[in-house]
């Protein structure tokens, strides 16, 4: 941790000096060149925070393979996560730190959530986590933390989006804002969507704390605003231009050995979903056959689960896709949503299928699969060619995707996750993997005799620096052995 705190004063230091955008009126005081904007760190938190999260989640999650080499998170094998996130919400807690100098709530209640997210992100995939005494060594000179309970993050992580909730207003002004351009009630919104997710994802808890997650849920439906459309999707928009292109631009693993899962691509063809021609290239024979971009017969994948020479003879037969090109060659792309509008409406139809909330599931899941339609609709390239003559109300009649025909709460999961697994191609990084953690939906291949991963273990930084802290919790944990094959509070 102290590592991390001397990393943050680097990084401040260096945004006093080496900003290089039409921000730079705005970045510092210059009679005070001690403290830094709010909203120069809410633009640089906005932008790290909002960055789709690389491959490895896809190859987790049974999306894409690779064919030159053994991918520990295709074969459920990772070790080691990152605590990177602290040095983000340290610039939050700076953030805070600096808005409490302008009076300005809107920044104090921006950077509350992103504290939240992070420590939400940080909780699910570790298990317990530094919390009530991190971000102290500035302030309190604690640079070894002690590590809290999973339930008592959860708990700090709900009270600190509620606070953020409270705070946010109309009245003060938000500069630096490369998400909702100074929107307040668009910021509100989306802090009570993730308040939805945050309490979706103790649906196996009951309760928190003493409180009941069904309840609290409830209320934030009936007394909150909520996204009402995609317009209020949390989303980076990216731009041909330095430090703000697509994320996986130029990254030449996907020009490589990287192809597409046949598993997932099986789930496209089964219900003629055309968010496959927007994901995947077609097969080198497809190709060379003349065959349609919007031909399901011209697609197909490698098996996620066999050795993965296994998949080489696809790739020789020229039968196997590619990723689309377009995610390692254009700049743009769609946006990468930290949480939106379609994903809400399937938080809202689990919650309603639960007995949580009155209205209807199907209606929330229809929305959803509206909504992601719509998204890759109008932000695909070539999208007048891969959405030509598709009509979503009969996709929603089809035998596999058709709500009426789920008559119990595990078939409803089923259908609402598998359209959570179809839309989270490059979107909402490891929230869906951990979600199938938490339902058991869709089915995933697993190869024979292997273990799900239920979390990371802790970083190597942690055993040499917070050697005690991590032991006694390790050992509060799980009994002295920190496995990524062993649950937390959260599973239990």
């Amino acid at each position: 941790m102290k590592i991390i705190q001397f990393i943050l004063t680097i990084f401040i230091t260096g945004m006093l000096f080496s900003c290089e955008s039409d921000l730079d009126e705005i970045n510092t005081n210059p009679n005070d060149p001690s403290h830094v904007s709010p909203a120069l760190l809410l633009t640089n938190i906005s932008r790290t925070t909002f960055q789709a999260a690389g491959k490895d989640p896809l190859f987790a999650s049974r999306m894409i393979i690779l064919t030159s080499g053994e991918n520990v998170f295709q074969y459920f094998k990772w070790n080691q996560g990152s605590y990177s996130r602290y040095e983000t919400l340290m610039q939050a807690e700076k953030m805070i730190e600096e808005a409490k100098l302008t009076n300005n709530n809107n920044y104090i209640a921006i950077a509350k959530f992103f504290k939240a997210y992070h420590f939400y992100n940080l909780t699910v995939m570790f298990g317990e986590i530094p919390y009530s005494e991190a971000l102290k060594g500035e302030s309190s000179q604690v640079f070894n933390p002690k590590y809290d309970s999973q339930e008592a993050v959860f708990t700090g992580v709900l009270k600190e989006l509620e606070e953020a909730n409270n705070l946010i207003n109309t009245n003060d002004a938000i500069s630096g804002d490369i998400i909702y351009n100074g929107n307040t009630t668009k910021w509100k919104k989306l802090i009570n969507a993730f308040r939805l997710r945050v309490l979706m994802t103790l649906s196996n808890k009951g309760s928190i704390n003493g409180n009941s997650v069904a309840s609290q849920f409830s209320a934030i439906v009936q007394n909150q605003n909520l996204m009402s459309s995609s317009d209020d999707n949390a989303q980076l928009v990216f731009f041909d231009r330095l430090d703000n292109r697509y994320t996986s631009f130029n990254d030449s693993d996907y020009g490589s050995s990287i192809y597409m899962s046949g598993s997932y691509i099986k789930l496209f063809q089964e219900r003629k979903d055309p968010r496959l021609f927007s994901f995947a290239e077609r097969t080198g024979q497809a190709s060379s056959q003349g065959l349609a971009l919007t031909n399901f017969n011209g697609y197909n994948g490698g098996d996620p689960i066999v050795p993965y020479a296994n998949n080489e003879a696809l790739v020789q037969q020229q039968n196997i896709s590619k990723v689309n090109q377009r995610f390692y060659r254009d700049a743009i792309n769609e946006p990468h949503s930290l949480l939106s509008y379609s994903e809400q409406e399937l938080i809202l139809a689990e919650a309603a299928a639960r007995g949580w909330i009155s209205s209807g599931a199907k209606n929330h899941y229809e929305n959803s699969i509206k909504a992601s339609f719509d998204f890759y609709s109008r932000n695909s390239p070539n999208a007048s060619t891969y959405f030509a003559d598709f009509d979503v109300n009969n996709y929603l009649i089809q035998d596999l995707v058709n709500f009426d025909r789920a008559t119990n709460l595990n078939a409803q999961l089923e259908l609402i996750m598998t359209q959570r697994y179809l839309s989270a191609f490059h979107q909402q990084g490891w929230n869906f993997f951990f979600d199938y953690l938490r339902t058991n939906y869709p089915n995933l291949p697993i190869q024979t005799g292997t273990a799900k991963p239920y979390r990371f273990l802790y970083p190597t930084s942690e055993y040499n620096n917070n050697t005690t802290n991590l032991q006694e919790s390790i050992s509060r944990q799980f009994n002295g052995t920190d496995n990524i094959n062993l649950k937390t509070w959260l599973y239990n």
